[in-house]
């Protein structure tokens, strides 16, 4: 009886620390690919760029206005691409962000 409880408990933990790893290692992917978004964003709206931690930062922001702007426009689909799909919601996030920006504050803002 104690063995079969083990082996319940065992595939249990199993199943519990295998959801959270691939939960874990989801959202890191996620991440990375919205760093990389900032990147391209930064090279798309300057030219060269913004300098790695903003670049970081506005990929990472910007990931999440993308999810945002896309799921209010009913496409939110393309989020759910592998990798690709991240890094052209964070990219447009992060494009929109600028522009948000420039319109409402500072103009000079990202140029």
């Amino acid at each position: 009886m104690g063995f079969i409880l083990f082996l319940v408990l065992a595939v249990v933990a199993v199943f519990i620390i295998g959801n959270i790893l691939t939960w874990g290692i989801g959202l890191i992917l996620v991440v990375i690919s919205w760093m990389l978004a900032g990147m391209f964003a930064g090279r798309i709206l300057r030219g060269r760029g913004y300098g790695p931690a903003t670049d970081i930062a506005l990929g990472l922001i910007g990931g999440f206005v993308g999810s945002f702007v896309l799921r209010l426009i009913g496409i939110n689909w393309v989020d759910d691409i592998w990798l690709i799909g991240n890094v052209l919601v964070g990219i447009l996030g992060a494009v929109v962000l600028v522009y948000v920006i420039r319109f409402f504050g500072n103009q000079n803002f990202g140029r």
